[in-house]
């Protein structure tokens, strides 16, 4: 598992050095897929509160969570943090599992922040991930 872990965290274009930060933890993660980014990038994932510009960020995402935020809001402060061409991954539980959350509402939050979705991998055994992409801060 740590192998096929390690391979989703190249997928996910993290790289020696970068900073990842991470949204929504909760003990239902995956903690081979956290691992591995941070073995990818060569240090641990910073928290929600972190302050400073980040490389990355994982969105941990289920259907309840939308009771206690909108995940457009989401996307967009976690857009606040990251780095000029970063990479934004939104990771829901995989269907028929609980906390699912269907592609089109991850796209659609993603359409309203001004972003798009652009690829889905099997991030874990219980978890898919969309990568969305961020507005370019030049103009």
């Amino acid at each position: 598992m740590a192998g096929s872990a390690g391979t989703v965290a190249s997928g996910f274009g993290f790289t020696t050095g970068q900073v990842i930060q991470e949204f929504g933890y909760d003990d239902d993660v995956d903690p081979a897929v956290r691992e591995a980014v941070a073995e990818a990038t060569g240090a641990p994932l910073v928290g929600e509160d972190y302050g400073d510009v980040c490389d990355g960020t994982l969105i941990w995402w289920r259907e309840d969570d939308a009771a206690e935020e909108d995940l457009t809001d989401l996307l967009v402060d976690a857009q606040a943090n990251l780095d000029d061409g970063g990479l934004i991954w939104v990771l829901t539980p995989k269907p028929g599992r609980p906390g699912h959350v269907r592609p089109a509402d991850i796209e659609e939050a993603a359409r309203t922040a001004g972003m798009h979705a652009t690829s889905v991998v099997a991030a874990a055994p219980g978890w898919s991930g969309i990568r969305i992409a961020a507005r370019s801060r030049q103009r």
